[in-house]
């Protein structure tokens, strides 16, 4: 096969040469007058009318029969079959087509529609002009992609080649879209904050480390979507703001995770979590309805239905209920004991690990929709403690399908407990916690000047993948690939 693909790479260089003889193989200018989808809508008036029509495309295909010969030319918008009549272009003409163009080659054609025989809608050519000349082959020709990471790696040829995966991304955009509009609708400004950060706040994660010359310091990629810069923006006196932007976690790949990836997130002054329930409840469905037409959805085997009643789920309780563990209450030789138990591997052996292991081992039976409510304090650095129960955060986690998609709580607003609780981190991190979260000072001197009361939450892009059942990385335009080494 690779032989083949070599070989006709040579012919296709020759065949450049002799094109590059006669016309410039790579102009710059063309000239078209309708999209492919506009024809094809307008087919009989323009078949009636017998007006000409230019088009622009690649050749997905190409049939010789003796005299005649047919193609199907694919633009953004479609696909529609082109002949090519030696009577029609003139000996020179096609023989010119029939002897250098190639499947795959870009062109500028000129015709009138016609019907063919068989009743498929067609255009008659008049005239030509290559557009970009192709020196490879398209896969499909040699039984198209078949690696998951080649396909991945080409992924323009996989795009090319697979419509519903072009019309995937075209969803991706409109969930993004709706997700915008849904925000700006409910009064939300749009802000732009620091992806690189002296402290990587927000979030629990280890981060991408480099180095900021111009200052001469080691600094961080940001690991959440300007949580505390947001937080900021609420002392600052603005009372609804969000942002979508990009975020970086220097962590393992899995089906739902990656280095960098899309996420949402929103911060409601004068707000508490129950109201930040409501409003994320009110997001979700809006984005099932509008990207995809529905509200019901199948991802990794469980079924769920957006518009049910979300199911409130209490944290300690459920891993309770599963394991036989109270997290409050047991010790971490306990909680080990039940880890290994359980056989679930366990990274670090200090209790906020430890409790947040348990937790993902029993989140994988859970179908959702629901809210998990009711986090300890400790995996829940940033959230407000609950009056009636100070251990207790008023923090919530959208889960679907086994998998939290969704974060939000009340804010901490408190300095003394919040510059308490970013010791604890600190702590943690000078045992080797990799992912405890960084100390962030000058937030803490924030928060003395006073911040009210709000609300924030957050999702990603891992929302979209579960909606359409795919791990993330296929979700992803361009997920980030090793390069291949001279050996490959």
């Amino acid at each position: 096969m690779e032989k083949d693909i070599i070989n006709e790479s040579v012919d296709r260089l020759k065949k450049l040469n002799e094109i590059s003889a006669i016309n410039n193989p790579y102009p710059s200018k063309v000239n078209r007058s309708h999209l492919i989808i506009e024809v094809l809508d307008n087919f009989s008036n323009l078949e009636t009318e017998k007006k000409e029509v230019s088009l622009a495309g690649r050749l997905m295909s190409i049939r010789s029969h003796g005299n005649l010969s047919f193609s199907n030319l694919k633009d953004s918008s479609g696909i529609i079959q082109l002949a090519f009549s030696k009577n029609e272009l003139g000996v020179e003409e096609y023989k010119k087509f029939v002897k250098l163009v190639d499947m795959a080659d870009f062109l500028e054609v000129h015709g009138i529609c016609f019907t063919t025989h068989k009743g498929e809608k067609s255009l008659l050519i008049k005239s030509f002009k290559i557009l970009s000349k192709a020196l490879l082959p398209l896969p499909e020709k040699w039984h198209g992609l078949k690696d998951d990471e080649e396909r991945l790696r080409k992924r323009y040829l996989d795009l090319l080649l697979d419509d519903d995966l072009r019309d995937m991304f075209v969803k991706k955009a409109k969930f993004w879209d709706v997700t915008r509009e849904f925000m700006k609708k409910k009064g939300f400004f749009e802000v732009e904050t620091p992806c690189i950060e002296t402290t990587t706040g927000g979030a629990e994660a280890r981060p991408f480390r480099t180095h900021h010359n111009d200052f001469d310091m080691d600094v961080f990629m940001r690991i959440s979507i300007g949580e505390l810069w947001q937080k900021r923006l609420m002392a600052a006196g603005y009372e609804k703001t969000f942002e979508i932007g990009k975020a970086f976690r220097n962590e393992g790949s899995s089906p739902d995770h990656l280095q960098e990836f899309t996420n949402m997130e929103f911060y409601w002054a004068y707000a508490n979590y129950q109201d930040g329930m409501k409003i994320s409840q009110e997001l979700y469905r809006e984005i099932a309805v509008q990207v995809f037409g529905t509200t019901k959805f199948s991802t990794k085997g469980f079924n769920y239905n957006l518009a049910d009643e979300w199911l409130e789920i209490d944290y300690c309780e459920e891993i309770l209920k599963q394991t036989g563990i109270d997290i409050l209450r047991a010790s971490e030789e306990e909680m080990i004991s039940k880890l290994k138990e359980l056989n679930v591997k366990y990274d670090g052996e200090n209790r906020e690990r430890l409790m947040d292991t348990l937790w993902k081992y029993c989140r994988k039976s859970i179908a959702g929709p629901a809210f998990l409510i009711n986090h300890p304090k400790l995996v829940s650095p940033l959230a407000k403690s609950k009056e009636d129960n100070p251990e207790l955060t008023e923090r919530f986690q959208i889960i679907i399908a086994g998998s939290e998609i969704g974060n939000g709580y009340s804010e901490l607003n408190n300095p003394v407990e919040q510059r308490k609780r970013f010791e604890l981190q600190q702590q943690l991190i000078d045992k080797g916690d990799e992912e405890a979260m960084m100390p962030d000072w000058e937030f803490v001197e924030m928060l003395e000047h006073g911040m009210p009361p709000t609300c924030g939450f957050g999702f990603g892009e891992r929302l979209f993948a579960f909606l359409v059942d795919k791990p993330v990385r296929e979700t992803t335009l361009f997920p980030l690939m090793k390069p291949k080494s001279d050996k490959d």
